[in-house]
């Protein structure tokens, strides 16, 4: 089960639009625009690797995840509920 959601990346060079992909391995961002480091155009967070996450909002839902590595990533994620249903039901997985 392979789902797609439209999300931006929050990072240090500001908002970057993307898609996240949620699998039963990994939640993946991916992105085509060019002015983003080669390290976030196709970001790949394995489950098992994903210590706590969280939401918040400001304006829009604003999901992070932080690393087991300590690495900590920011995505606004427009339709919040549906990532949350799928996400914990991999998670159960």
């Amino acid at each position: 089960m392979k789902k797609s959601f439209i999300c931006s990346l929050i990072c240090h060079n500001g908002i970057v639009g993307g898609v996240l992909y949620l699998d039963k391995n990994s939640v993946t961002y991916k992105t085509n625009k060019l002015t983003v480091d080669r390290a976030h155009r196709n970001l790949v967070l394995p489950l098992n690797e994903i210590e706590n996450f969280t939401w918040k909002w400001v304006v829009f839902p604003i999901a992070t995840m932080q690393m087991m590595s300590g690495e900590q990533y920011k995505f606004i994620i427009f339709n919040k509920g549906r990532f949350s249903k799928y996400y914990t039901e991999i998670k159960k997985l």
